[in-house]
């Protein structure tokens, strides 16, 4: 089964080192901008320690009536300042691959997904250590907000 973040690891795999870079400076420029509603309250969006520059992240679980938990759809929102093109351009990509995915298709997204775009290549280990952290944090965001009450880990 092929998912939409396997695409588009495959695509960066099939891209020259130098071409990779190019791919990942367009995923910086395409990152959505923050609602509204988290714009105006940065305190409901965590930080993501491991990136080298100041990276944030919210997740929200769809609640539709007569839908199983698991089929649920998620939305991933992300703020990067501009003049950290890399960690914007990271989060692009899960932006781009995760955003919409159902809550089990993201809790079963391997956690070195990252590790597939062959952008170590290309950018610092650090670098690409930030990457796995934002799907972890993702995941961990997403299991928290779909665990019965009083079950959250």
């Amino acid at each position: 089964m092929s998912t939409p973040l396997a695409e588009l690891a495959e695509d960066f795999r099939a891209a020259s080192p130098q071409d990779r870079l190019q791919l990942l400076l367009e995923f910086s420029d395409e990152l959505p901008d923050l609602p509204e509603r988290y714009a105006d309250a940065p305190e409901k969006l965590e930080q993501v320690h491991e990136c080298q520059s100041p990276l944030f992240l919210a997740v929200e679980v769809g609640d539709e009536a007569g839908v199983d938990t698991n089929d649920q759809q998620v939305s991933i929102f992300f703020s990067a300042p501009p003049e950290a093109p890399t960690t914007r351009g990271f989060a692009g990509i899960l932006h781009e691959a995760l955003n919409g995915l159902t809550v089990r298709e993201i809790l079963d997204t391997p956690e070195q997904a990252p590790m597939e775009f062959g952008l170590a290549e290309v950018v610092s280990p650090l670098r690409m250590r930030g990457m796995v952290a934002m799907l972890s944090r993702i995941k961990r965001q997403v299991r928290l907000r779909t665990a019965p009450a009083g079950t959250a880990q």
